[in-house]
């Protein structure tokens, strides 16, 4: 009896803060209040709309300068922008990179693109990403470290990258997982698709690896409708970057000339207007979505069975997604709070499949990964859109 009238009570809560002018209320859906039309209709009256264009430049110009990143090299996607990292890391075939189970499954593909293997890690409660205590006490018991790399004295195979993900938005512990990296002689590459406005230490997620990915993806807090992004301080791996996903191909006035295999994943600028203009509004998108996460603390503050996730120490989040924690005692009723919740027009969704539930990954190499079983089995996320707040 009890739990049904908590179940209620959650419902009713949801629904009273971010369903009174709607029937239905989105997770995550985008926000389009600035120059977007004028922007794009540039592009249309211009007729540049591909991959060449003065928005292409500015797009990534705005995202150096905000994120304090030394470069920034747009892309399709943030998938094609971490198969692209990962490959300029020094991802090689055969090789291991260890990553989040709890993640989104694009971390992995971009993996398996290089032809490397998932090495699945487990997560911490307090940042719902990659645990760096559990990971350095695991690489203790498994790795082989010498001059060269790391290897993994239980499949031979060197793990050459880990890639951490902030999820939802909220940074994971960069300071530990930077000592762990360099203990193990292992390449940080940030998967940072969730985190565009979110800060560690006053300093913004994506700029602690060698490299990182962002994603602009539709449900995104900036959307360019498909895209991504490449941040690094190195010159030469911008330089590469941008080469790489452009083709490989060498400028020259009209011979087709490429000087290795490369990928056609360069950003269209019809896609990087629209970026503009959404990265013009960041701030206020940011400021809407804290609002929303501080009204949903409150709301949530004395209901007895369910913990609203805030941000970790030393951490300033976009709560990109915003996520409710059932206690361990309803975790068998989630299910029950996911039903009833969309079915009063209230989108809730659970964290995506664990990586190693998925068949294609079941085999990877893992640690042990309770954490990660035990938070996924809790977890919801609830709607974040930044319009769900007043201006």
């Amino acid at each position: 009896m009890e739990t049904s009238f908590e179940l209620e009570r959650i419902v009713q809560i949801l629904k009273e803060t971010v369903g009174r002018k709607q029937e239905s209320v989105a997770l995550h859906e985008p926000v389009f209040a600035g120059n977007e039309w004028v922007y794009v209709k540039e592009c249309l009256d211009t007729g540049w709309v591909s991959s060449v264009g003065r928005f292409v430049d500015r797009f990534e110009r705005m995202l150096a300068e905000y994120t304090g990143a030394g470069y920034a090299i747009a892309a399709v996607n943030g998938t094609a922008a971490l198969h692209v990292a990962l490959l300029l890391a020094g991802v090689k075939p055969g090789d291991e990179v260890i990553i989040p189970t709890m993640t989104f499954v694009a971390t992995a593909n971009a993996v398996v693109y290089c032809n490397a293997v998932p090495h699945l890690a487990d997560i911490e409660p307090e940042t719902l990403g990659l645990d760096p205590d559990k990971l350095d006490q695991y690489l203790h018991d498994i790795a082989v470290v010498n001059r060269e790399e790391c290897l993994n004295r239980l499949t031979g195979r060197p793990i050459r990258a880990v890639v951490p993900m902030h999820s939802f938005g909220h940074p994971v512990n960069l300071d530990k997982l930077l000592a762990v990296c360099e203990k193990y002689r292992l390449v940080l590459v940030e998967d940072a698709a969730e985190s565009l406005g979110s800060f560690y230490k006053g300093k913004h997620t994506g700029t602690f690896g060698k490299l990182a990915a962002l994603s602009f993806n539709g449900n995104k807090i900036v959307t360019t409708g498909g895209g991504g992004a490449i941040l690094t301080n190195d010159p030469e791996l911008a330089k590469l970057a941008k080469h790489l996903t452009t083709t490989a191909k060498l400028p020259h006035s009209w011979e087709y000339v490429h000087d290795r295999t490369g990928f056609n994943y360069r950003l269209p600028n019809l896609n990087a207007a629209l970026g503009c203009a959404q990265l013009e509004q960041l701030p206020a998108f940011l400021d809407r979505k804290r609002r929303l996460a501080d009204n949903y603390r409150a709301v949530f503050a004395g209901v007895p069975g369910v913990t609203f996730f805030t941000e970790p120490e030393g951490a300033r989040s976009n709560y990109w997604l915003n996520v409710l924690l059932l206690d361990e005692k309803y975790a068998d009723r989630r299910d029950d709070l996911l039903a009833a919740t969309n079915a009063a027009g209230v989108m809730t969704r659970p964290a995506w499949t664990l990586m190693h539930r998925l068949e294609m990954y079941n085999q990877c190499p893992r640690m042990d990964l309770s954490s990660a079983e035990d938070i996924a089995g809790r977890l919801i996320n609830i709607p974040s859109s930044a319009n769900l707040v007043d201006k």
